[in-house]
């Protein structure tokens, strides 16, 4: 089996909110997402976290947690398959703000929009915004529900 490519998220958390943002374009067109992206060769995970958020809202985290690692099996779509690092700060300098990749806007933990996000969110984020850490796997089928999971409390 070859080896998922590695990705990041960052979740910014404040009074009992999260900042999620409506991506603008590429694989998750429209959806709700965290902010987060692609492991460059030089970098290790938490570098690429802290860069992906520095590209996508403009903000530079500070001290952030590593809450879950999480893999996303697509069997139907092998190019959305990939291994998630989840890293959560509540602390960042910079002002928050829109760019060509994503809108961001602040959610309250007790009202997130999983309607608009991807299928697996509801598994997963609830329990890392309750303070929990986590790994898990999602199996997702052709309609982009999931199919089966396994989630490991650490």
């Amino acid at each position: 089996m070859t080896e998922l490519p590695k990705k990041t998220l960052m979740l910014l958390v404040k009074d009992k909110q999260v900042l999620l943002a409506n991506k603008k374009r590429g694989v998750g067109k429209g959806k709700i997402v965290a902010v987060g992206g692609g492991v460059e060769a030089a970098e290790t995970i938490l570098q690429a976290a802290i860069r992906e958020t520095i590209e996508e809202v403009t903000v530079l985290p500070q001290n952030p947690e590593e809450v879950a690692e999480l893999k996303f099996n697509f069997p139907y779509k092998p190019a959305y398959s990939m291994h998630v690092f989840v890293f959560m700060t509540n602390s960042w300098q910079g002002e928050i703000a829109e760019t060509e990749e994503l809108k961001p806007s602040w959610f309250s933990f007790d009202n997130l929009p999983y309607d608009q996000m991807w299928a697996d969110a509801p598994y997963w984020l609830p329990r890392v915004l309750a303070g929990k850490k986590l790994r898990a796997d999602f199996y997702y089928a052709q309609d982009q529900t999931v199919e089966k999971m396994n989630i490991v409390k650490l």
